[in-house]
Protein backbone atom coordinates (compact mmCIF):
# COMPACT_ATOMS: atom_id res chain seq x y z
CA UNK A 1 0.00 0.00 0.00
CA UNK A 2 1.25 3.31 -1.13
CA UNK A 3 1.53 6.32 1.27
CA UNK A 4 -1.51 7.98 -0.32
CA UNK A 5 -3.59 5.18 0.16
CA UNK A 6 -2.39 4.83 3.71
CA UNK A 7 -3.20 8.40 4.11
CA UNK A 8 -6.38 7.61 2.38
CA UNK A 9 -7.06 4.68 5.04
CA UNK A 10 -6.40 6.99 8.00
CA UNK A 11 -8.91 10.11 6.58
CA UNK A 12 -11.58 7.64 5.90
CA UNK A 13 -11.33 6.00 9.54
CA UNK A 14 -11.63 9.67 11.25
CA UNK A 15 -14.15 10.88 8.58
CA UNK A 16 -16.00 8.34 7.19
CA UNK A 17 -17.86 8.45 3.68
CA UNK A 18 -20.88 9.85 3.96
CA UNK A 19 -23.94 9.94 1.27
CA UNK A 20 -23.77 13.73 -0.69
CA UNK A 21 -27.87 13.97 -0.16
CA UNK A 22 -28.55 12.67 3.41
CA UNK A 23 -25.36 12.23 5.02
CA UNK A 24 -25.82 8.50 5.85
CA UNK A 25 -22.54 6.57 5.26
CA UNK A 26 -21.55 5.05 2.14
CA UNK A 27 -19.04 2.93 0.89
CA UNK A 28 -16.96 5.51 -0.75
CA UNK A 29 -16.15 9.56 -0.69
CA UNK A 30 -18.28 11.39 -2.75
CA UNK A 31 -20.98 8.96 -3.79
CA UNK A 32 -25.18 8.81 -2.81
CA UNK A 33 -26.38 5.75 -0.65
CA UNK A 34 -28.37 3.24 -2.11
CA UNK A 35 -31.65 5.17 -1.40
CA UNK A 36 -30.74 8.30 -2.56
CA UNK A 37 -28.99 7.22 -5.83
CA UNK A 38 -32.33 5.83 -6.87
CA UNK A 39 -34.26 9.21 -5.30
CA UNK A 40 -32.40 10.76 -7.74
CA UNK A 41 -33.89 11.86 -11.43
CA UNK A 42 -30.70 11.19 -13.24
CA UNK A 43 -31.61 11.48 -16.62
CA UNK A 44 -30.93 8.14 -19.02
CA UNK A 45 -33.00 6.86 -22.50
CA UNK A 46 -33.58 9.56 -24.79
CA UNK A 47 -33.15 13.05 -24.43
CA UNK A 48 -33.75 16.42 -26.21
CA UNK A 49 -30.77 16.49 -28.50
CA UNK A 50 -29.73 20.66 -27.59
CA UNK A 51 -31.17 20.80 -23.66
CA UNK A 52 -30.45 17.41 -22.51
CA UNK A 53 -34.01 17.01 -20.99
CA UNK A 54 -35.60 13.65 -20.47
CA UNK A 55 -38.23 12.92 -23.31
CA UNK A 56 -40.41 9.88 -23.11
CA UNK A 57 -40.40 7.27 -25.27
CA UNK A 58 -37.76 5.65 -27.61
CA UNK A 59 -35.97 6.83 -31.27
CA UNK A 60 -33.09 6.35 -33.06
CA UNK A 61 -32.70 9.54 -34.31
CA UNK A 62 -31.93 13.42 -32.64
CA UNK A 63 -34.96 14.73 -30.99
CA UNK A 64 -35.94 17.75 -29.55
CA UNK A 65 -38.05 18.89 -26.90
CA UNK A 66 -41.07 21.35 -27.08
CA UNK A 67 -39.04 24.75 -25.52
CA UNK A 68 -35.79 23.64 -27.93
CA UNK A 69 -38.69 23.47 -31.28
CA UNK A 70 -40.11 26.18 -30.13
CA UNK A 71 -36.92 28.97 -29.74
CA UNK A 72 -33.93 29.32 -31.55
CA UNK A 73 -30.57 27.78 -29.87
CA UNK A 74 -27.26 29.02 -30.90
CA UNK A 75 -25.40 25.90 -29.87
CA UNK A 76 -25.40 22.87 -31.77
CA UNK A 77 -25.65 19.96 -28.48
CA UNK A 78 -26.56 20.00 -25.56
CA UNK A 79 -26.52 17.68 -22.32
CA UNK A 80 -27.69 17.51 -18.90
CA UNK A 81 -27.05 14.95 -16.24
CA UNK A 82 -30.17 15.73 -13.24
CA UNK A 83 -33.97 16.77 -14.10
CA UNK A 84 -34.12 19.92 -11.70
CA UNK A 85 -36.25 18.23 -9.09
CA UNK A 86 -36.21 16.49 -5.85
CA UNK A 87 -32.82 15.36 -4.19
CA UNK A 88 -31.44 16.77 -7.45
CA UNK A 89 -32.82 20.57 -6.85
CA UNK A 90 -31.47 19.84 -3.52
CA UNK A 91 -28.09 19.12 -4.41
CA UNK A 92 -27.72 21.70 -6.82
CA UNK A 93 -29.10 24.83 -4.39
CA UNK A 94 -26.48 22.95 -2.01
CA UNK A 95 -23.50 23.61 -4.13
CA UNK A 96 -24.58 26.68 -5.14
CA UNK A 97 -25.34 28.75 -1.93
CA UNK A 98 -24.31 26.04 0.57
CA UNK A 99 -20.47 25.92 0.50
CA UNK A 100 -21.00 22.13 -0.54
CA UNK A 101 -17.81 22.36 -2.46
CA UNK A 102 -17.81 18.49 -2.17
CA UNK A 103 -20.92 18.08 -4.58
CA UNK A 104 -18.61 19.13 -7.62
CA UNK A 105 -17.01 16.33 -8.33
CA UNK A 106 -19.39 13.37 -8.46
CA UNK A 107 -21.79 16.40 -10.02
CA UNK A 108 -18.92 16.52 -12.60
CA UNK A 109 -18.96 12.72 -13.28
CA UNK A 110 -22.38 12.25 -13.96
CA UNK A 111 -21.67 15.49 -16.46
CA UNK A 112 -18.98 13.78 -17.91
CA UNK A 113 -21.09 10.89 -18.54
CA UNK A 114 -23.31 12.21 -20.76
CA UNK A 115 -20.94 14.79 -22.36
CA UNK A 116 -18.36 12.45 -23.37
CA UNK A 117 -20.29 11.61 -26.47
CA UNK A 118 -20.76 15.01 -27.58
CA UNK A 119 -17.04 16.74 -27.92
CA UNK A 120 -14.03 16.62 -29.96
CA UNK A 121 -10.40 16.76 -29.43
CA UNK A 122 -10.06 20.46 -30.00
CA UNK A 123 -13.20 21.30 -27.50
CA UNK A 124 -12.24 24.08 -25.10
CA UNK A 125 -14.66 24.41 -21.70
CA UNK A 126 -15.35 27.64 -20.40
CA UNK A 127 -17.73 28.25 -17.15
CA UNK A 128 -20.60 30.90 -17.13
CA UNK A 129 -19.23 33.82 -15.49
CA UNK A 130 -20.55 35.33 -12.36
CA UNK A 131 -20.36 39.21 -12.54
CA UNK A 132 -17.65 40.42 -9.88
CA UNK A 133 -20.51 42.06 -7.30
CA UNK A 134 -21.87 38.24 -7.04
CA UNK A 135 -18.58 36.43 -7.08
CA UNK A 136 -17.77 38.35 -4.13
CA UNK A 137 -20.87 38.00 -2.38
CA UNK A 138 -21.21 34.22 -3.33
CA UNK A 139 -17.12 33.99 -2.97
CA UNK A 140 -16.70 31.00 -5.94
CA UNK A 141 -18.19 30.42 -9.15
CA UNK A 142 -20.47 27.16 -9.05
CA UNK A 143 -20.09 26.55 -12.77
CA UNK A 144 -16.54 26.93 -12.58
CA UNK A 145 -15.99 24.00 -10.01
CA UNK A 146 -18.13 22.17 -12.23
CA UNK A 147 -16.35 22.99 -15.15
CA UNK A 148 -12.69 22.72 -13.83
CA UNK A 149 -13.28 19.05 -12.88
CA UNK A 150 -15.27 18.28 -15.98
CA UNK A 151 -11.91 19.38 -18.48
CA UNK A 152 -9.65 17.15 -16.21
CA UNK A 153 -12.54 13.68 -16.65
CA UNK A 154 -12.59 14.32 -20.28
CA UNK A 155 -9.03 15.50 -20.73
CA UNK A 156 -9.90 19.16 -22.49
CA UNK A 157 -8.89 22.26 -22.57
CA UNK A 158 -10.29 24.47 -19.86
CA UNK A 159 -10.23 28.27 -19.88
CA UNK A 160 -11.58 29.45 -16.58
CA UNK A 161 -12.50 33.38 -17.43
CA UNK A 162 -13.08 32.70 -21.46
CA UNK A 163 -16.28 34.49 -20.39
CA UNK A 164 -17.27 37.76 -18.90
CA UNK A 165 -20.10 39.67 -17.77
CA UNK A 166 -19.30 42.74 -17.54
CA UNK A 167 -22.42 44.49 -16.62
CA UNK A 168 -24.51 43.59 -13.42
CA UNK A 169 -27.51 41.62 -13.94
CA UNK A 170 -30.62 41.13 -11.71
CA UNK A 171 -31.52 38.07 -10.28
CA UNK A 172 -33.55 35.83 -13.13
CA UNK A 173 -35.68 33.81 -10.81
CA UNK A 174 -39.25 33.82 -10.93
CA UNK A 175 -38.97 35.82 -14.55
CA UNK A 176 -40.66 35.14 -17.75
CA UNK A 177 -38.75 33.80 -20.64
CA UNK A 178 -39.30 36.62 -22.55
CA UNK A 179 -37.81 38.65 -19.55
CA UNK A 180 -34.43 36.60 -19.22
CA UNK A 181 -33.98 36.45 -22.97
CA UNK A 182 -33.76 40.24 -22.71
CA UNK A 183 -32.34 41.02 -19.35
CA UNK A 184 -29.26 38.67 -20.98
CA UNK A 185 -29.30 40.16 -24.73
CA UNK A 186 -25.44 41.28 -24.99
CA UNK A 187 -24.34 40.97 -21.39
CA UNK A 188 -22.05 38.58 -21.72
CA UNK A 189 -18.53 38.16 -24.01
CA UNK A 190 -15.70 37.05 -24.56
CA UNK A 191 -12.71 38.76 -22.18
CA UNK A 192 -10.66 41.13 -23.96
CA UNK A 193 -7.61 39.73 -25.28
CA UNK A 194 -8.87 35.57 -25.65
CA UNK A 195 -11.04 36.20 -29.09
CA UNK A 196 -7.98 34.34 -30.70
CA UNK A 197 -8.34 31.66 -28.25
CA UNK A 198 -12.06 30.86 -29.97
CA UNK A 199 -11.57 31.17 -33.10
CA UNK A 200 -11.85 28.35 -35.50
CA UNK A 201 -12.37 26.20 -31.62
CA UNK A 202 -15.45 23.94 -30.70
CA UNK A 203 -15.82 25.83 -27.25
CA UNK A 204 -18.14 23.63 -24.28
CA UNK A 205 -20.20 26.18 -22.21
CA UNK A 206 -20.44 24.57 -18.90
CA UNK A 207 -23.62 25.81 -15.97
CA UNK A 208 -25.29 24.18 -12.80
CA UNK A 209 -29.05 24.78 -14.66
CA UNK A 210 -30.65 25.30 -17.57
CA UNK A 211 -34.06 27.26 -17.04
CA UNK A 212 -35.26 29.15 -20.20
CA UNK A 213 -31.44 28.90 -21.41
CA UNK A 214 -30.86 32.78 -21.80
CA UNK A 215 -27.42 32.60 -20.35
CA UNK A 216 -26.28 29.79 -22.40
CA UNK A 217 -27.46 31.83 -25.66
CA UNK A 218 -26.43 34.87 -24.45
CA UNK A 219 -22.33 32.46 -24.07
CA UNK A 220 -22.84 30.95 -27.15
CA UNK A 221 -23.72 34.09 -28.93
CA UNK A 222 -20.61 35.45 -27.37
CA UNK A 223 -18.30 32.50 -28.38
CA UNK A 224 -20.01 32.41 -32.27
CA UNK A 225 -19.39 35.99 -32.57
CA UNK A 226 -15.58 35.82 -32.03
CA UNK A 227 -15.14 32.96 -34.49
CA UNK A 228 -16.09 29.79 -32.81
CA UNK A 229 -16.70 27.42 -35.34
CA UNK A 230 -19.53 25.73 -33.19
CA UNK A 231 -20.82 25.57 -29.36
CA UNK A 232 -21.97 22.48 -27.16
CA UNK A 233 -23.64 23.23 -23.58
CA UNK A 234 -23.67 21.01 -20.65
CA UNK A 235 -25.56 21.22 -17.26
CA UNK A 236 -25.87 19.61 -14.21
CA UNK A 237 -29.73 19.79 -14.50
CA UNK A 238 -32.04 20.83 -16.34
CA UNK A 239 -35.49 22.25 -15.01
CA UNK A 240 -39.07 22.31 -16.20
CA UNK A 241 -41.03 25.39 -17.23
CA UNK A 242 -41.83 26.48 -14.00
CA UNK A 243 -38.78 25.86 -12.13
Amino acid sequence: MSWAQRMQSIVQMVYPPRCLSCGGMVSEDFGLCATCWKDTPFISGLACDLCGKRLSGRSDQDELCDDCLEVARPWSKGRAALSYEGRARRMVLALKHGDRHDIARPAARWMARVTRPIVRADTMIAPVPLHFRRHLARRYNQSALLAETLAGLLDLDYMPDLLQRARHTPMLKGRSRDERYEILAGRLSVTPGYEPLVQGRTILIVDDVMTSGATLGAAADACLACGASEVFVSVLARAGKDA
